[in-house]
C-alpha cells in the first residue's frame, strides 16, 4: 500500500531529516516537501545529520511547488491538525481512524458511506498521504478542508505541543501497527542448546566441586543434585552457558585443594 508523508512549508532543515529518520524506522520512504523554506533543504548539513542514516529516504524525496503536485496518485488524505476546525473533515485519533479505514467503515456525517479506500477498482496501488503543516502555524484551513480526516494525536490537554519530527514518528508508528507492524527481534542471538549428555557432564562436575568445598555431604546428599538438575533443565542452557558453569566448578575445585 503506497504511503506518502507530505511536509508543507517546512522552515527548519533539521525537521526534514528527523522526518526521514522517523519514516525509515517504520519502513516508509515516500517523502514530499511542498515549498520548503530552503530550496536545497535535502542537501543541507543539518538535514543530513538529523536523518541519522536515512539518506535513502532523502535521496528519494521530492520538492514540489504546490500541494496538488504532491497529491498525485493519492486517494485518501489525512491532515495532522491538533486544533479541531469548526468546518471540515471529522477529527479522530490516528488509531481509531486507521482501524475504521482498514475495515471500510468510514461514514460521512449524514450517514452515507464514503468511497472505500481499497476497492477492486482502485486496488493495492491506491495511496494514503499524511499532511503536516509548517512548524509555526500548523496546517492552513484550506489544506485541512481537502482531507478526509484530521488526525489529532492524543496528548496532555495542558501541553499538546509536538515537534514535527515527533509527530511524523507517531503517525508512522500507528499506521505501521495498523498494517500489521514489525516483529520484535531478540536483542541477543541465542546459542545452540546443550544436549542431555552435556548437562549430565556439567552436573557431575558440579557434584565434585560442591563436595570439595563442603557444600554437599556425599553421606547425606538429600535431594540437592536432583533439584539442581531440575533447575538447569528449566533454564534450557546453551552450550556456552555449560562451559561457563563448568568453569565455575573448576575454580571451586582449585580453591578447595589448598584446604585439603
Amino acid at each position: 500500500m503506497k504511503t506518502r508523508f507530505i511536509l508543507i512549508n517546512t522552515s527548519h532543515a533539521g525537521n526534514v531529516g528527523a522526518a526521514a529518520r522517523a519514516m525509515k524506522t517504520m519502513g516508509f520512504d515516500d517523502l514530499v516537501l511542498v515549498a520548503p523554506r530552503w530550496p536545497n533543504v535535502l542537501r543541507r548539513e543539518e538535514t543530513i545529520q538529523r536523518a541519522s542514516g536515512a539518506l535513502d529516504v532523502l535521496e528519494r524525496a521530492r520538492i514540489v511547488a504546490t500541494l496538488d503536485e504532491a497529491l498525485d496518485g493519492v486517494s485518501h488524505l489525512c491532515a495532522t491538525a491538533m486544533t479541531p476546525r469548526d468546518f471540515g473533515p471529522p477529527t479522530r485519533a490516528p488509531r481509531q481512524h486507521f482501524e475504521m479505514l482498514l475495515k471500510r467503515e468510514l461514514m460521512t456525517l449524514d450517514g452515507k458511506a464514503l468511497e472505500p479506500f481499497l476497492t477492486q477498482e482502485t486496488g493495492p496501488e491506491s495511496g494514503i498521504a499524511f499532511l503536516f503543516g509548517t512548524e509555526r502555524f500548523g496546517m492552513a484551513n484550506d489544506d485541512v478542508y481537502r482531507c478526509h480526516v484530521a488526525l489529532s494525536i492524543p496528548t496532555n490537554p495542558q501541553f499538546g505541543s509536538l515537534n514535527l519530527g515527533a509527530a511524523v514518528q507517531l503517525i508512522a508508528y500507528e499506521w505501521r501497527q495498523a498494517l500489521g507492524g514489525f516483529a520484535v527481534q531478540d536483542a541477543a542471538v541465542q546459542g545452540e542448546r546443550a544436549d542431555a549428555a552435556q548437562l549430565a557432564g556439567m552436573l557431575s562436575h558440579w557434584e565434585q566441586a560442591l563436595t570439595a568445598i563442603g557444600f554437599l555431604d556425599p553421606a547425606a546428599p538429600k535431594k540437592l543434585m536432583p533439584r539442581l538438575n531440575q533447575l538447569f533443565n528449566r533454564a534450557q542452557l546453551t552450550q556456552e552457558e555449560i562451559h561457563i558453569l563448568r568453569g565455575v566448578a573448576k575454580s571451586m575445585l582449585q580453591a578447595a585443594r589448598p584446604n585439603r
